[in-house]
Formats: structure tokens, sequence, C-alpha cells
């Protein structure tokens, strides 16, 4: 069903089945006419996505780039690239007039927005119009009335789509918004007006912190959308998000692609989507894909836009269930792929001939939905640490190859993760015959993807996967938050390190070692011979790092077929026999850990030893990954800043500092706010003392660990 593309590494999956005079033919002399060149103003997966259904229509490209993705896999693919400035979103993918400008040098007929920067902007759209360039998205008039979420309320109720109760009006004094809140009660959630991918949003339960969420929501509305309104809306304690994929064209012709549940979430955000919605009653099914239809046509919409409502779970979902309109994104989800995979349509070449005046080849009746799909969206994040964002270079990776995954990705082996934009690695997307196939080869597929370098979140998508509660279908978006302790492990039990330690130094050896004399690297060459390393142990499923002593003990030489045995004793843990010997596959060894045989694969990089085991592991290794870091020659066992000095949990940019030298805080005061990944992260005083140091100033950008102040305790001082 599914056919494998990789062009220069990156991966997408399309389907075979041609989409268009598959319901409706045209003439040759009624048939409109494609785009010859199109300009992608994105970057990542979704520039290189677009590119390739481009390629498959005979469409050339052109890509725009900033001074952080010179290098990147979307600039390589594209026909023609065009630079347009540094790296700040702001000052390169946001810059409208410099995109039209490279429309007109290269002569792009349209541009493709993706999803993002300027994907709804009206007043992009509108220059895009009034300049000759088709915009490959809805009209600046559907843009403006969708893009408010106030205005959206408004235009949804005159159009009899259910929406949340809230205050969505024009006065944003603190008074107001806070006298407004109380009327509705708690809890309330506060959303910026003009905001989208879970920014700018935030849940007030406790009224004695409302003043404050309602200040840093502006803040985050104000930096992300350059609009400081907000809006409070009732929060549903138990709600489903399930959001309905529509398309419409330019003769008023609108249908629904069904629909796709997006209720795991992290910080608003998605984890995983799926098609169709499991336990989706089907008289349900179609109220809101009337409604979703409804509402398209409220604004008069053309192209594919997505209608988000929540659906009320506090009991079994039924037909009554009631649900409410939240928003509509007019432009291409995310999470589109795995719509495509139940509909077998390729949502971007729909997009591509609807914006070059074809009519839709098919009414509501023809779509079909068929089978099951389930996306995970793989982030370089640390999900025992809040979600924090990360950054640095992919020093490996090896790709999940299985029929059915699919993979969108504008990444590939030694590119970097950029501090600048969002920390998406890719986009695994799985088709199931039904949704317990999916399932499984879900959890296959992540336990098959091995990424070094960067914390990533794919154990912590597989824990998703497995739990129980999601496996029986249905969860609400509070999932996360109920069962964090099931999905986030914190201790690691010695004996695990052990094996760790034991397979490490093993294939360490194994790895290193001269296959010329025979000599396991670390040892003598004549008779017992011992090696000792200091590892310090981690793994991607939030538990904290841990630092073991490890001897290793060998008795006989490294043979000529490369096989290894050696008993490793650990301090404080257990000792373990572990024989090994090379697979016939690069990077991976069979081992024996006391008896039992695993199948590991490894990367290693100077200091660094990454082991990873997959579903092999059984109870012996059962993450799906380990970094072992050789501390042999500078570990020193100290600690290398101050009790006192508060550093940035990543890079990002000083947004507020709120003490200066000599001030006295108490524990819990917030100190320093700072943005990174277009979140706010504050830095509050963990204990009472007097203000010290303040190393940093508004606008400063920081980087990972640098001090941002000091605090000492007030005798101290």
């Amino acid at each position: 069903m599914f056919l494998r593309s990789n062009v220069r590494k990156v991966s997408l999956r399309l389907l075979q089945r041609p989409l268009w005079g598959t319901v409706r033919s045209f003439s040759e002399s009624t048939q409109p006419r494609l785009f010859d060149k199109v300009l992608i103003a994105n970057r990542g997966e979704i520039a290189c996505r677009v590119i390739r259904t481009c390629r498959k229509l005979g469409i050339r490209t052109v890509a725009v780039y900033s001074d952080a993705d010179a290098d990147s896999q979307h600039v390589k693919l594209a026909d023609e690239a065009r630079h347009i400035g540094l790296a700040p979103a702001s000052q390169s993918y946001l810059l409208g007039d410099k995109i039209l400008e490279v429309c007109k040098e290269t002569n792009a007929q349209a541009v493709h927005p993706g999803y993002g920067f300027l994907s709804e902007n009206h007043e992009f759209a509108e220059a895009c119009k009034q300049q000759g360039i088709s915009f490959i998205g809805p009209p600046s008039t559907a843009i403006v009335s969708m893009g408010s979420k106030s205005e959206s309320k408004k235009i949804m109720e005159n159009a009899n789509v259910p929406c949340t109760p809230g205050y969505h009006g024009e006065d944003q004094t603190l008074e107001t918004l806070a006298a407004e809140a109380h009327k509705i009660g708690f809890p309330v959630m506060l959303k910026a007006v003009m905001g989208g991918g879970g920014k700018g949003m935030r849940m007030v339960k406790d009224p004695a912190t409302l003043e404050e969420n309602i200040l840093a929501c502006q803040r985050e509305a104000t930096s992300s959308f350059g609009d400081g309104r907000i809006l409070i809306e009732k929060f549903l304690e138990k709600p489903r998000h399930i959001e309905l994929q529509i398309f419409a064209d330019s003769f008023g012709n609108v249908v629904h692609l069904y629909e796709r549940d997006c209720s795991v979430q992290r910080r608003h955000q998605k984890v995983l989507e799926e098609a169709p919605a499991p336990l989706m009653p089907e008289g349900l099914r179609k109220k809101m894909g009337d409604a979703a239809v409804n509402a398209a046509r409220a604004v008069g919409y053309v192209g594919a836009g997505t209608v988000e409502f929540m659906v009320d779970a506090t009991e079994k979902t039924s037909e009554n269930s009631p649900f409410y309109f939240m928003e509509m994104n007019t432009r291409l989800q995310v999470e589109h792929p795995v719509t495509e995979m139940v509909t077998n349509l390729d949502l971007v070449e729909l997009q591509l001939k609807v914006a070059s005046g074809y009519s839709l080849p098919f009414s509501q009746e023809d779509v079909s939905c068929t089978g099951h799909a389930l996306e995970a969206r793989i982030y370089a994040e640390n999900p025992g640490s809040g979600f924090l964002p990360g950054s640095g270079k992919i020093k490996y990776l090896n790709e999940p190859d299985r029929e059915n995954v699919r993979i969108d990705t504008g990444i590939v082996e030694g590119d970097d993760v950029s501090v600048h934009y969002d920390p998406m690695i890719s986009k695994l997307i799985v088709y199931g015959q039904d949704r317990d196939q999916a399932l499984k080869l879900m959890a296959s597929a992540l336990a098959d993807y091995q990424i070094a370098g960067v914390t990533t979140n794919i154990e912590f998508c597989l824990a998703c996967v497995q739990h129980d509660a999601f496996a029986a279908g249905g969860v609400d978006t509070s999932f996360i938050g109920q069962y964090e302790t099931d999905l986030l492990r914190t201790e690691r039990d010695i004996s695990i390190d052990s094996n760790v330690a034991a397979v490490a130094m093993v294939v360490d050896c194994l790895a290193r070692s001269s296959r010329e004399q025979g000599i396991p690297f670390g040892f003598r060459t004549v008779g017992q011979t011992e090696r000792v390393s200091t590892f310090e142990i981690g793994t991607d499923d939030g538990s904290c790092s841990r630092t073991v002593k490890a001897i290793g003990r060998v008795s006989q030489s490294l043979t000529r077929t490369n096989d290894l045995s050696m008993e490793v004793e650990v301090e404080g843990g257990n000792s373990v026999l572990v024989e090994a010997k090379d697979s016939t596959r690069p990077n991976v060894f069979q081992v024996l850990c006391n008896g039992l045989p695993l199948s590991v694969s490894y990367a290693r990089f100077q200091d660094e030893i990454f082991i990873f085991s997959g579903l092999r592991g059984g109870s012996l290794l059962p993450h799906l990954s380990y970094k072992v870091k050789d501390l042999v020659d500078n570990f020193d066992g100290g600690s290398a800043t101050s009790s006192g000095a508060y550093t940035a949990p990543m890079p990002g940019k000083i947004v507020k500092v709120m003490v200066s030298k000599g001030d006295q805080v108490e524990e819990g005061q917030t100190m320093i706010i700072m943005e990174a990944m277009k979140m706010e992260h504050v830095i509050k005083a963990s204990r009472d003392g007097v203000v010290s140091a303040v190393s940093v100033e508004v606008d400063d950008f920081v980087e990972d660990s640098q001090t941002l102040c000091s605090l000492e305790q007030a005798e101290d001082v």
C-alpha cells in the first residue's frame, strides 16, 4: 500500500494510488494548469514534505533559508534556494516582504506556507494576492475570521456550531479579565486571542494565581503573535481533543476527511495523534463532521483546514456527548499524515490542485476511512525535566525500516537541532488494518528508532503507546498528567546500571580493540588483566543519571573471531558475566549477560557510548537506549557550580529581570523570566536569601548552564 521514498536520506512514504481522476476527471479544455514553480516559505520536515509532492507533480521548487539553515535538507532538496536573513525567525522566515521579493526573483507563481511562521498571517496572504502570487491556503478574509479566537467564536455561534462558555471581550484590563474569570468559575483556561500551537495558553485552578498567569499569558501572546489580547474559557475537566480535517475548493464544495484524536498532549502541545478517533459513535462523528463543514462554509473557506473541538468525556463517549468548538487552524496541520493514511489522499497534492483552480474531484459520499493510523512526534526534549526543549548535533541516527511505517523529517545524521526553532526531529507515522495492529506497529517502530547526540522523547512516546489506558482508547487531555508516574520513571535500580556498565565495557573493548594484536582495549597483553572505568549512565526515560565505578577482568585474549568474555564488578551493584561477539551487521553485538542472550547495537563518540537495546533487552536492559559517558579521564566527583548560582536550563532569551543586587528574596519568589523555544521559563529562588549578583539583562541571549544570578544566605552577605 505504501511506497518508501528516500531522497538524500529524507524519508517520506507516499501513497501509490493517484489522487486525481479516481472519482471525477476533467476534459483537456476545462482542466486548469498546475503551477510551474512554487516557493516554500518554511523549513524542516514540512518543507521537505511539500517539495516531495511538488516533485511528483513536476512542479519546480524554491526553498528559503536563514543563516542557521544554510546546510539544511530542505535547501538541498529544492530546485533552487535563496538566503533570506539571520537565524531568528523574526529576521528570516517571518519576513513576508523578503519572501515575496524572492518570488519575483525566481518567477515563483505561488507560495506554500507550510504550518507556523506565515501560514496564518492574513497580511501576508493579502500581499501575495496583491502582487499576483497565489497563496496556497485560504483567502485572507477567512484567516482574519478564524485567526481571532474571540471573533471566530462569534461566527461559529451564528453558524449554530457549539462553543465553550467564556469571555471574548475587547476590554483587556487586568481588573475586567479577573472579574470575568470569577464569573465563569474556576478552573478557567486563558488563551491568546491570536494563538495556536499551544502557545499563550494557561490553565488556572487557584484564584490566587490568576493575576500572575494573566500577565504571563499576555507576555507570551505578545512575544509569539504580536498581539497581547487573551480570552477566558471554562476549563473542561475531562475533555477529548478531537479535530476534523476539512477541505474546500473555490467552487463552494466543502467536505470533511474524518476526525483525528489528539488528546495526548503536554504543555497543550500534541504528542500522539490518531485517525479515526477510537470509541467514536457514528452519530457523534456525523454531528461533528456536519459542524466542521458548516464552520468552513461560514467563512468562505478554501483549501485545507482543521476544525478543533473539545468533547466532554466526563461520562463515556456517546452519540449525545457534548462537544464545543475550540478553534479553526487555517492551514495544513502537523498531524495531517494520519488522515492521509486512512483516506489514501495526498493532502499537499489537494492543496496544490485546489490553489491552481481545480475543483474537488469527490463529494462527501466518496470519501472513505479505512484502517487506523497513529503518529508520534519525535522531539529533542527532556521529558524528565518538564519536557524542556533540547538542541545539539544528531551524532547518530538509525530510523525504523518497516512496512506501513512512514517518517516525515527534515533531519539526517550530522544535522543540528537548532535553538532558534521548534525542536521536532521527525514525525513517525504507522498504519494498521485496525487500531490494535497500529499500536503494535508503533511500539515496534519506536523501539527501532535510534538517536544519539540529543535527549529525545522516544521512550516517553513508547510508554504512552503501551499504557493500558491509552491502549483501551478514549483518553482525555489529562492522560499525561494523570499517569505521569507510570510514563516518567524517576528511579532506576542499580542492578540495571550494573548490566549497562558491563555491556558498555565489553562493547567498548571490542569496538576499540586492535584486531591484529588480539588485545582488548585498556588491557595488558599477557596474564589476567583488569580495567577500571567510571561511567555516568543515563537514559531518555526521565530518570536521573548515575555514576558507577566498574572493574572488568578478562583471562583470555581477544580471538580473531572477535569474541570476548569478561566479568565486570560494579561498586554497590552486581558482578556481571558478559560474553560478546561481533554480529554480521555493523555496530551490532550478540551478548550473553549472565547467561541470557541479548542483541545490542551501539554508537561510539570519543568518551561516549550509546547502547541501544530496543525491546530486546527484557529485564536486563529494560530501556530503549542508554548513554554511557566514560569519566575515567575527567571525573573528579565535584560540582561544577556553586549552590548559590542560578543557571539557564537551556539556551534562550532573557525576558524579564525582577531582582537587583542586594535585594532580599523569599523562597519561591520569581527572579528572572527567560524564553526558550517560544515558551517562558521562570527562575525562582529555592530558599530565602540576598541576591549577591545579577549577570544578565533583558534581551540578553544566554547559553545552556550560563549563570543568571546568584543568591546567598543573609548572614553570608
